[in-house]
Parts: structure tokens; C-alpha cells; sequence
């Protein structure tokens, strides 16, 4: 059961997503023994900055998680693994797509769709489907909790629904309104590749999900990497309450900015 708002001393898992959009990227997943942060797209200053923020002390962070090479998701990575002094785990492929600039560090290398451990969190990857090397999605599990993420991604497979069933809380993409994206600043060409199998989620693609396919297990939804251009806070959640009611699901809906972090999520 998810609660919010307590001191944290009860509080088994605690998931914060600390920015999500196209400026950057970073969730921090944690237990009492294992912290663990999903993503590096933030500098490192704003990095330390979001985790003091929740309470977060950046020393205990034990590990740092990689979906994919794009700026948005590993822009602070190097100086922020430098400055942690933890290991990287990404896959075999996505390794070498990520500029180092002269650091070297600890890399824990994996095949998509492999089960990982780090400290007590198991972590199934997944791959996804986006024009990134070799892009991937997690489900983490800890204490009884289920806990996916997965943006940057064009369309939802059968492959990865399989993966999200079960979740109490998800962190998903809903990226942008169609009609603003076609009518938006974009070049077309931008338009085409956003709006391909291998791009960005739509609102409307995530409200058919949402109608049909979110397992009534899932207590929290936080939608995230909202288009800065072709998308609104406000219209991604009127859509997904709508879908959300349509099945008389009581879901927390929340909605994932890039400016500032999430609550933190108990459970």
C-alpha cells in the first residue's frame, strides 16, 4: 500500500522520480540497505541538489542504472560517477555509446533482459522499443514491492506489458498530444521520427493502455518525460483520469515535471 508524507523510518521502499523530460532524466529507487539511481541526465549539482531535497544523503547512493546513451538520460553521468565513485550498469552495447571524458569508471556490464541484482533490489531489464543503441526498461522488486519503469519508447509490445503486470507503482512515458506535435515548431521530419514505433509515447496511446491493459494492482501511476512543446501537465491527466474512471480504478495519478522532484512514494 502506498502512503505518503510519514518520516520514513517505516517506509520499506521509497521511489522518487527527481526530473523527467527532455532536459534530463533521474529516478532514485531505494530500500534500507540499497540506493540505486536509474538515469544520470541531470548535472551533478542538480543531481545532489534534488536528493537533499527528499532527505537523500548522496554518499549511500551504492549504484547508478542506464536505459539508454541519449543526452537527456546520461549528460551528468560522467562527472556524477566520478564524483560518487560507483558503479555503472548498462548493457554490452550501450557501453561504448557513452562519452567518458577521460574518467574511467566502474562499469557493470549486461545483456537486455537480464536479471540483476544490486544489494536487496532484483531488477528485470527489458528491451523497449526506441532509436537509441540498445534501449531498455526495468521492473525492480524489493521486499515484496514491484516497482517498473520505462520511457522512450514508441509503441507498448505484448513483451513489456508482460513486464509491467504486477506493478504497485509505475513510472511511464506519456510524451506527447498528437495534435500539438503536428501543429508544434518541430521540423517534420523530428515529427515523423517522435511519432514512429521507435519514438515517444502519445497521450492517446497511453489513455488505450490505461483503459485496457494497467493492472488494478498498480496503486501509483506517475506519467513522465512530458514534451516541453507538444504536451500539458493538464491535458495528460484530464485524459488519464478519464481512463482511469472508465474502469473504476482508484490509481494515484501523478504527473512527473522536469523542473522539480516528485513527492517521494512509500510503500
Amino acid at each position: 500500500m502506498c502512503y505518503n508524507g510519514s518520516s520514513g523510518e517505516d517506509a520499506i521502499v521509497r521511489i522518487c522520480v527527481l526530473a523527467s523530460g527532455s532536459s534530463g532524466n533521474s529516478t532514485l529507487i531505494s530500500t534500507g540497505r540499497t540506493r540505486l539511481l536509474v538515469d544520470a541526465g541531470l548535472s551533478r549539482r542538480e543531481t545532489l541538489a534534488r536528493l537533499a531535497s527528499i532527505g537523500e544523503q548522496p554518499g549511500q547512493i551504492g549504484a547508478i542504472l542506464i536505459s539508454h546513451e541519449h543526452s537527456d538520460h546520461v549528460a551528468g553521468l560522467p562527472v556524477l560517477a566520478k564524483h560518487l565513485k560507483v558503479p555503472v550498469y548498462l548493457t554490452h552495447l550501450t557501453a561504448p555509446s557513452v562519452s567518458w571524458n577521460g574518467y574511467d569508471p566502474k562499469l557493470e556490464t549486461f545483456q537486455a533482459g537480464s536479471r540483476i541484482v544490486i544489494g536487496d533490489i532484483e531488477i528485470d531489464t527489458f528491451t523497449i522499443p526506441h532509436d537509441a543503441v540498445d534501449p531498455i526498461g526495468f521492473s525492480f522488486r524489493a521486499e515484496g514491492v514491484k516497482v517498473g519503469l520505462v520511457t522512450d519508447l514508441g509503441y507498448i509490445p505484448d513483451s513489456i506489458k508482460f513486464h509491467l503486470r504486477g506493478c504497485d507503482l509505475l513510472v511511464l512515458e506519456s510524451n506527447h498530444d498528437l495534435e500539438m506535435l503536428k501543429v508544434g515548431p518541430y521540423p517534420w521530419p523530428v515529427k515523423q521520427r517522435i511519432m514512429g514505433r521507435n519514438g515517444h509515447l502519445s497521450n492517446d496511446v497511453v489513455c488505450e493502455f490505461l483503459r485496457t491493459e494497467l493492472d488494478p494492482a498498480t496503486t501509483t501511476l506517475v506519467l513522465g518525460h512530458l514534451s516541453e512543446h507538444n504536451n500539458h501537465p493538464e491535458i495528460v491527466r484530464l485524459g488519464a483520469l478519464q481512463a482511469l474512471a472508465g474502469r473504476s480504478l482508484f490509481t494515484k495519478l501523478v504527473i512527473a515535471e522536469h523542473r522539480e522532484p516528485t513527492e517521494v512514494f512509500e510503500y
